[in-house]
C-alpha cells in the first residue's frame, strides 16, 4: 500500500469517529484510521467535489457510472 500524508477532518468527534483524507494529482483517498489504514476509498477529485456540494447542499447524490 503506498505512504500518504493523512489529513484528520476539522469535523472529528472525540476519539475514532473521523475521516481522514490524503489527496494525489489525481485522485482522494478516504480512511477511517490512518495507522495502518484498515480500508481506503479511493475517489477522482471531481467525485470528491461532487460529494462535498451534496453534504453542503444536503441533497441526495445522482449515481455515477464509468466508461
Amino acid at each position: 500500500m503506498p505512504t500518504h500524508a493523512w489529513r484528520k477532518s476539522s469535523y472529528c468527534q472525540e476519539g475514532e469517529a473521523c475521516v481522514h483524507i490524503s489527496r494525489t494529482p489525481t485522485a482522494i483517498h478516504l480512511t477511517d484510521r490512518p495507522t495502518p489504514p484498515q480500508a481506503v476509498l479511493t475517489v477522482t477529485p471531481a467525485a470528491f467535489a461532487a460529494l462535498v456540494d451534496a453534504l453542503k447542499a444536503r441533497t441526495p447524490l445522482t449515481p455515477v457510472t464509468t466508461p
